[in-house]
């Protein structure tokens, strides 16, 4: 599935002297938006000077609420991919959970539209598995595919395909056009709808009703069973827990074809956030003790772990601010992901484990033929320009997102991203 942005385009841009990930010092001609030969470059070539600069496939994200059609309070497709672009991003997967729901060819479409509309990021529609995220019957899974949009990941985020039998159908039913289940893994008798906080010691202490790490790792070892018996692919999102970790690795090493995501601020905050009652920390899989995020780092560092996904999830001021256990779940993450996996994973990965991490993979994952591609010519000219020494201390207000529930208000981050282009058009930075 390939998309580009509207709008005009500078015809040919000359980036001088920046590191290739993973391939040393290089210089890059973009033209028309494509890569192609510096040697070519014209003599009216834009030009950037990007010493000391970083670059980087434009990132994917896997896992992202726009929340449009239905909570235009909370962010719009507009809104969201500005701030995914100023995070670097050239494409991200919208989730099913609008109102109406993503679970028509019809309402796929709108949704691709109005990503090419706004200019800012391919925006890939995700599907929805059952009808109304209902759980119960299965939505128009091979007309979504079929469709101009072209769906090949299907999700019900924020509720688990609970019933084996329909995960098991809807499994089959993708095979046959290599689409994808994405998988929020909760056992909703093990971690009910009041569930809100990490079943432990924080808990206990609060008071809060617990959501035991069981929850998640036994839905994700039914599911790998499933994946084997079908021969389909499933994704686990944000995966939480060291125990859903060691069901992954053991997966893995029987070549059952599943993938898994884990997001920034399960590879940073711990449990420990909750203890001041404050509900920008509430989150669905919950912020885990230090010993999980541990175990994430390892996996994400080691592959069992295969992407970053944002699990970007806005919120109007009216639904986040309340008692913790009445508030809504969910945090914004578009804008600070990559500062937040460079802070936890640099050191393990390199840019060039980053770049796979947070670009290939995950559009691997989604079949996505025009992103996650290498900065050579021919390919296109999706790309981020990072600056690695950038800091700053994470202000709320300074967002192109609608909403303000971030968990990194006040704290000093990396702040990398200088610029972003999607097929050749810059879509982010001076």
């Amino acid at each position: 599935m390939t998309a580009h942005p509207t709008g005009p385009r500078t015809s040919s841009i000359m980036i001088t002297g920046a590191e290739l990930a993973g391939a040393g010092r290089g210089d890059l001609l973009i033209m028309d938006g494509v890569f192609a030969d510096p040697a070519d470059a014209p003599a009216d070539a834009r030009r950037i000077d990007a010493a000391g600069l970083v670059a980087l496939p434009g990132l994917v994200d896997p896992h992202t609420h726009l929340r449009e059609p239905g909570r235009e309070d909370a962010e719009t497709v507009e809104t969201g991919t500005a701030a995914a672009a100023r995070g670097g991003y050239t494409a991200v997967l919208a989730m099913a959970n609008t109102d109406p729901v993503t679970d028509t060819a019809e309402a796929a479409a709108h949704i691709a539209a109005l990503g090419t509309r706004s200019g800012h990021t391919q925006v890939v529609p995700v599907g929805a598995v059952t009808k109304g995220l209902a759980g119960t019957e299965l939505a128009e899974l091979g007309l979504m595919a079929r469709s101009a949009a072209a769906v090949r990941v299907f999700s019900d985020d924020g509720h688990c395909i609970a019933d084996a039998r329909l995960m098991r159908r809807a499994l089959e039913y993708v095979r046959a056009f290599d689409g994808v289940i994405a998988q929020h893994a909760q056992d909703p008798r093990l971690a009910g709808p009041d569930a809100c906080c990490h079943e432990g010691e924080v808990s206990g202490k609060l008071g809060l009703p617990g959501w035991p790490a069981a929850a998640e790792s036994t839905i994700v070892a039914r599911d790998v069973e499933l994946a084997e018996l079908t021969r389909s692919r499933v994704h686990v999102c944000h995966v939480s827990t060291a125990e859903s970790v060691e069901v992954l690795r053991w997966a893995k090493r029987r070549g059952v074809p599943v993938t898994a995501e884990v997001t920034p601020h399960h590879l940073l905050l711990t449990t420990d956030e909750v203890l001041g009652y404050d509900p920008t920390y509430k989150v669905n899989p919950p912020l885990r003790p230090a010993e999980h995020v541990t175990a994430l780092r390892q996996a994400l560092a080691d592959g069992t772990i295969d992407a970053v996904g944002t699990d970007h999830a806005p919120h109007a001021r009216h639904d986040k601010e309340h008692a913790f256990a009445e508030a809504a779940f969910g945090m914004v993450g578009l804008e600070t992901a990559l500062g937040v996996v460079q802070e936890t994973m640099l050191d393990a990965l390199g840019w060039a484990g980053i770049a796979d991490r947070m670009s290939f993979a995950p559009a691997r994952i989604a079949r996505l033929t025009g992103q996650g591609r290498p900065l050579r010519v021919g390919e296109p000219a999706n790309l981020v320009l990072v600056d690695p020494s950038a800091r700053r201390v994470v202000d709320a207000a300074d967002t192109a997102s609608l909403s303000r529930n971030n968990p990194w208000h006040g704290r000093e981050l990396p702040d990398p991203v200088v610029a972003t282009f999607w097929a050749g058009r810059q879509t982010y930075g001076d």
